[in-house]
């Protein structure tokens, strides 16, 4: 079974590009699941749905772009692997991978090489935020909130899986609570596409 999975991050948004391409990519209309929600939210109702409730070995899942897909870099590879665990095929239309090919297995595993480098880079970006901050007197990343750049090392960090929210806490000198705050969450609604004969806004 092929499905495909479609997203914009407001309401606003016309999803109609990324639905004209993935009927034309061999989706039928009423196994393409859409999200009206932000890429950085961690829950998207129809894509929690899709990817728990409804794929199964052997299907194969399409979507137009990568990011249209994942949070970041990490969160791709991570999902991406997961997908070929559970004998799931992934193909993006727009950028041509497609991991039941010997080819796109090996374009993801570029992309774990990079997902390995930024995660390198972040636990060291923030050690040398934060040693700066002490030198200059300050004791880092004690402040009740978050920078935004802070804010995003923290979602960063717990999308790569190594630290636990504890962990990441004690790195910015910050409470668990405040960790929770900046991770992201979803409460945006989001509807399965109707069928053809159906009218009203897809």
């Amino acid at each position: 079974m092929i499905h495909g999975y479609a997203r914009v991050s407001t309401a606003e948004q016309n999803p109609d590009h990324q639905i004209d391409a993935l009927l034309r990519a061999g989706v039928g209309r009423e196994n393409i699941h859409l999200d009206y929600a932000s890429g950085a939210k961690a829950s998207r109702p129809q894509w929690d749905v899709l990817y728990t409730k409804v794929l199964r070995r052997g299907d194969t899942l399409k979507v137009t772009r990568l990011d249209r897909l994942g949070r970041s870099v990490l969160h791709l590879v991570t999902l991406g692997a997961d997908l070929r665990e559970r004998g799931i095929g992934l193909h993006i239309v727009e950028q041509n991978i497609d991991t039941t090919t010997a080819e796109g297995r090996a374009m993801f595993g570029m992309l774990s090489v990079l997902a390995e480098l930024q995660r390198d880079l972040i636990v060291a970006n923030t050690r040398d935020g934060l040693a700066a901050a002490r030198a200059r007197g300050r004791a880092g990343g004690r402040r009740p909130r978050l920078s935004p750049e802070q804010a995003a090392l923290v979602q960063q960090l717990y999308d790569a899986g190594d630290k636990t929210v504890q962990q990441i806490a004690d790195l910015f000198g910050v409470p668990r609570s405040t960790v929770y705050g900046y991770l992201d969450r979803d409460t945006a609604p989001a509807t399965v596409l109707p069928a053809p004969s159906s009218a009203g806004r897809r």
